[in-house]
């Protein structure tokens, strides 16, 4: 690691076979429609039902359409295809035919786990058509539409699948679905799971009744019921659905009160990109704020000048300094900073104060130099990070800190695998829950992984990652878990040369904040400046960009 460092995935697979897929559509028969299987094919009843949509981003329209006087609209996202499915009976052994009219930018149409065919941006309705043969004991078929990330709403018309239907043998519903429990809620939204159903030949929707009407239909196990009222009581059930239409009894009824309305109460939120006085060029602070409206910075870095005793760089004075000039002009203009103690090299003070009491009297020389209102413990490399004894010395430090500073948050922040935390991480999240150390944010930084390119997906696993591993270790639900989650990324290319690029950043950004997590930090402003071709330095990201492109991106977290 240099010091830099703190110094889609199925598109591709389609662009490859979209040749094939296209070449092997067929016309369907004249009386295609009399022996269409599907369920509002064309979305003529005005509602989606049985058509199940990914994020709740489905919706039916009346303009454009393709015949009739409604369509199916699916509002992709950054982080979501908004997939429509419905599920059908159909014959073993038997040739199908799948044709559909679409608009819009990326466009799939296809059957679960086999054939599939799209069309790039088609501005007006063009018509997808392709087949495929059952297997030799399948009784359903999944039937899939969707658009592709970031790609803006697609739209699909009078779909159809032309062959023999599955017989109307079933008459068996699937069991009521069970543990119905609220993993999360808003003042307008409130997010459910449960456990799955079971049918004799399968279940394929979920829908979530809100006392008698149906708010929501879902073809997996969770879902968020939106467009509530703040402080308002709700009760909701669940019915599982099979392809021929039973229905279970209900689940468990659970009732939830959204959050009082406001703007998200009173959590911790901060988009704090990092600033570095001692490397790179460092910029004025005063004219990044006023060309992108950020507030927060995390400075870097405080270490051990020796004998335990905080400064920043380990050589620059804790104050009267080029440091406290640029957290003077950063206040002086509205905004404020959280120094970063430790970052991947230098004499740390976590690693070298002898004992935990030693340490939180180093951190707080600082909060008392500086009046903080948050501190950010970097723990990377071997010395703190790969040190369990070092690691529970830091998160002792931080509980004391804590406890003698009302109002303190505490920030660690380390490295991460593309799947969460990884040994070592694990270890420092059970170490703050055995100690009770009270950590207010766990960020991760989501770069050099040795590979890949894929920056947005990476992030985004490694969050969910970490998030399933707080719930399991303190016991949240997904909504604590999310608040008490920070992202630092790496604007532009990395040491390892992966590329972050505006449009990834932003992507990630928006799933922050739709996921409402707590922190959004990047290294570093200083690199925060264009020069493509130019490699992995000090002060520029090695890509093309706008000057503070990055930052003025990060202003726009809210969590």
């Amino acid at each position: 690691m240099t010091m830099l460092r703190r110094s889609r995935h199925r598109f591709l697979a389609l662009l490859g076979t979209a040749a094939l897929a296209l070449a092997g559509a067929v016309a369907l028969p004249g009386t295609a429609e009399a022996a269409n299987v599907l369920s509002n094919p064309g979305f003529e009843t005005g509602s989606l039902s049985p058509w199940s949509c990914s994020g709740n981003l489905g919706s039916i329209v009346s303009s454009p359409v393709h015949g009739g006087s409604k369509a199916l609209a699916g509002a992709a996202s950054s982080s979501d295809t908004a997939q429509c499915t419905q599920t059908v009976a159909v014959q073993p052994n038997t040739t199908y035919s799948l044709s559909g009219w679409v608009r819009g930018s990326y466009v799939y149409l296809g059957v679960d786990g086999g054939a599939s065919t799209w069309t790039t941006s088609p501005s007006a309705y063009s018509r997808l058509a392709v087949s495929f043969t059952t297997g030799a004991s399948q009784t359903s078929a999944k039937i899939y539409l969707h658009g592709w990330y970031a790609q803006g709403t697609y739209y699909a018309d009078d779909v159809s699948l032309d062959g023999p239907g599955g017989g109307g043998s079933d008459t068996q519903a699937p069991t009521a679905p069970t543990n119905l429990t609220s993993t999360g809620k808003t003042s307008s939204s409130v997010s459910l799971s449960w456990n799955a159903s079971s049918d004799n030949v399968g279940v394929t929707a979920y829908d979530v009744y809100s006392g008698s009407s149906k708010v929501l239909s879902v073809s997996g196990t969770s879902g968020t019921v939106s467009g509530l009222s703040a402080s308002t009581a709700y009760s909701f059930t669940v019915k599982a659905r099979d392809a021929a239409g039973n229905t279970s009894g209900a689940s468990n009824s659970v009732s939830v009160t959204t959050s009082a309305g406001g703007g998200g109460g009173t959590g911790f939120k901060q988009a704090a990109p990092y600033l570095y006085e001692g490397w790179g060029d460092p910029p004025n602070p005063t004219t990044v704020m006023n060309a992108t409206g950020i507030k927060w910075f995390t400075m870097a870095f405080v270490l051990d000048s020796g004998g335990c005793n905080p400064a920043w760089d380990g050589s620059r004075a804790l104050t009267g300094g080029v440091d406290q000039t640029a957290i003077n002009q950063i206040r002086s203009a509205g905004g404020d900073i959280v120094p970063s103690f430790g970052g991947w090299q230098g004499s740390k003070l976590g690693a070298n104060c002898s004992s935990a009491s030693a340490l939180a009297g180093a951190l707080q020389k600082v909060i008392d130099a500086y009046g903080l209102k948050a501190i950010d413990m970097d723990i990377e490399n071997t010395d703190e990070f790969e040190n369990e004894a070092v690691q529970a010395r830091i998160l002792t430090a931080l509980k004391t800190v804590k406890a003698n500073n009302p109002g303190l948050k505490t920030i660690i922040t380390f490295g991460t695998s593309t799947t969460g935390p990884t040994y070592y991480g694990n270890r420092l999240i059970e170490q703050a829950q055995s100690l009770n150390a009270n950590i207010d944010v766990f960020t991760i930084m989501p770069f050099d992984f040795g590979g890949g390119s894929d920056m947005y997906g990476n992030t985004v696993n490694a969050t969910e990652g970490l998030k399933t591993k707080l719930k399991s270790t303190f016991g949240w639900d997904d909504a604590t878990a999310y608040s008490h989650i920070g992202i630092s990324g790496m604007n532009g290319l990395s040491d390892q040369q992966e590329n972050t690029t505006p449009a990834i950043w932003t992507s990630i950004r928006d799933w922050a904040n739709s996921h409402h997590i707590a922190r959004l930090a990047y290294w570093s402003v200083n690199r925060d400046r264009s020069c493509p071709g130019g490699g992995v330095v000090s002060n520029c990201s090695g890509i093309s960009q706008s000057t503070w492109q990055f930052t003025s991106i990060t202003a726009g977290f809210t969590g």
